[in-house]
């Protein structure tokens, strides 16, 4: 920091704004003819320095079974934040922008909750309290580093195959059974039963009412993933039904008029859309996306994708939910590599990118975990994650990608994390723009320019009038090369050598990008 004692009579100031600039007195200055100019008003470089870069550039951080936080159960407070920390500092050596943590795996929770038990995932015993809100801690210690944070919730799962805690009397399979089945070995909320139904709308609006959080994000957990039924023989193919007559046969009784794949279907779309609602009518800054399975119905395939229908078997029409705009942003899962022709990378993210209809954010999510560390012989090599992200880029500049998951990053398998910190992420980048939920960005920041020594400079940023700002976009000019950086600070120490121009920006919750503040600095 500096120090409050600076000489008054070594201090020049400059501010700058959007509309003009207004030199300013700090303290016992001498007189104006005796002093040089620091720098000058330069509207002209507003517009020299180049576009904010952008790209969505995201990990998800799985809880469920301590896949990549915390990393196994019953670890101390203080353990469990050391590690969060540790994830964090990864996220933006990295120069990540946005993690998407889970906070609900199974009608549990990561966070104080008085709709649902904490997670087992947490302790080793779901409802049992860590010690602390997990969630209020992510938030703000991700934001302090420019990082979003997105909330990912399971909306109908009740309980994962591999929990080995009992359930908490509190949790749904104990006070509501009747929204409850079995599947498998797990447990599912039934999407046809209202009840529950509103019950995971409540957790969503508790969540969205009590947290500061970025974005809501949900998967592809619909109904469940078929299994088979149980002693058919597997050439048959013969899958289990999920057990959902009760909640069938009252909205056939009721005059209901759909077959049942469509009415499941329904329910579904249902969800989705009332979640984008609530959304929009709580905090509608707040972005809502969805990572689906990557492949579209087969009615609608390109030439040679095949595989899995999630529209026939998760009842998940994500078609509809793009062209209706339901959603936000949308993270196919994209989990082949790119030789794979039934489900070959580059023409699914055409397909995706050509059914976006209402001009959302299609961003690709990427398998990275299939990188495995080196002492294990099978898994990708980094080169098809890397060249995943650049295809990526060339093919639709300015989208984006998210890692699945955090663990490939932090573990820096075969080099991973060093390649994409030389290379592919080399400069940082603002997530892209929503302008849909909100329209036009912050004025002009006003800049201060102050020296603090023969070697540094201290940049001062105050916002302009009107709207809030959430963050600046800053370039540096030197040797005539630009470089571009963010920064949520309202002060910064900059090297003063070389220094030849500043350009700012403010930018909203939204990222929207107000108007450029520039400075010429002025030769010593």
């Amino acid at each position: 920091m500096v120090r409050q004692s600076l000489n008054a009579g070594r201090r020049r100031l400059l501010l700058a704004g959007g509309a003009g600039a207004a030199l300013s007195a700090c303290g016992s200055l001498p007189p104006p003819q005796e002093r040089a100019p620091l720098a000058r008003p330069a509207p002209e470089l507003a517009a020299a320095a180049p576009p904010a870069p952008r790209e969505f550039r995201a990990a998800w951080v799985a809880t469920v079974a301590n896949i990549d936080w915390p990393s196994q159960p019953g670890l101390s407070a203080e353990q469990q934040i050391t590690e969060m920390r540790a994830i964090l500092d990864r996220a933006v050596a990295l120069k990540l922008n946005a993690l998407i943590l889970q906070i609900r795996t199974s009608a549990d929770a990561f966070y104080d909750s008085r709709l649902e038990p904490w997670s087992e995932y947490l302790s080793g015993q779901q409802g049992r309290s860590p010690g602390y809100d997990p969630l209020a801690l992510w938030i703000p210690e991700a934001h302090q580093r420019g990082l979003e944070l997105h909330a990912w919730f399971n909306p109908f799962r009740a309980r994962q195959s591999g929990a080995k805690s009992a359930p908490a009397p509190s949790h749904l399979s104990q006070t509501r059974p009747d929204w409850v089945k079995r599947y498998g070995d797990q447990l599912w909320l039934d999407p046809g039963e209202p009840g529950a139904a509103e019950h995971t709308l409540a957790v969503f609006r508790d969540v969205l009412q009590r947290y500061d959080v970025d974005g809501i994000h949900i998967d592809d957990y619909f109904y469940p993933y078929p299994v088979p039924q149980p002693g058919s023989d597997p050439a048959a193919k013969l899958e289990l039904d999920f057990p959902d007559e009760p909640a069938w046969q009252r909205y056939v009784q009721g005059g209901g008029k759909l077959g049942r794949a469509d009415w499941r279907r329904q329910n579904v779309d249902e969800l989705v859309q009332r979640l984008h609602q609530l959304i929009r009518s709580t905090k509608p800054w707040v972005r809502f996306g969805i990572s689906p399975f990557g492949l579209p119905k087969p009615a609608l395939r390109p030439e040679g994708i095949a595989g899995f229908s999630q529209y026939d078997k998760l009842y998940a029409d994500v078609e509809r939910w793009l062209h209706e705009g339901w959603l936000d942003y949308l993270v196919p899962q994209l989990y082949w590599p790119r030789a794979q022709r039934a489900q070959a990378f580059a023409p699914l993210l055409d397909y995706w990118n050509a059914q976006n209809r209402q001009g959302r954010h299609i961003w690709a999510g990427l398998f990275t975990s299939r990188i495995t560390p080196a002492d294990k012989a099978e898994g990708w090599p980094v080169e098809e994650i890397t060249a995943q992200i650049a295809h990526c880029r060339q093919a639709y500049p300015g989208s984006g990608h998210a890692h699945f998951s955090m663990v490939a990053l932090s573990q820096n398998r075969r080099g991973l994390s060093e390649a994409l910190q030389r290379e592919l992420y080399a400069e940082p980048a603002l997530v892209p723009a929503t302008p849909w939920l909100e329209a036009g960005g912050p004025a002009a920041p006003q800049l201060a320019v102050q020296e603090t020594g023969p070697a540094q400079l201290r940049l001062q940023l105050r916002p302009g009038p009107g709207k809030p700002v959430l963050r600046y976009a800053l370039w540096q000019r030197r040797a005539g090369q630009w470089r571009f950086s963010t920064t949520q600070e309202a002060e910064l120490l900059l090297e003063r050598a070389g220094l030849e121009a500043l350009v700012v920006s403010a930018l909203d919750r939204v990222g929207n990008e107000g108007p450029r503040a520039a400075l010429r600095l002025m030769a010593d």
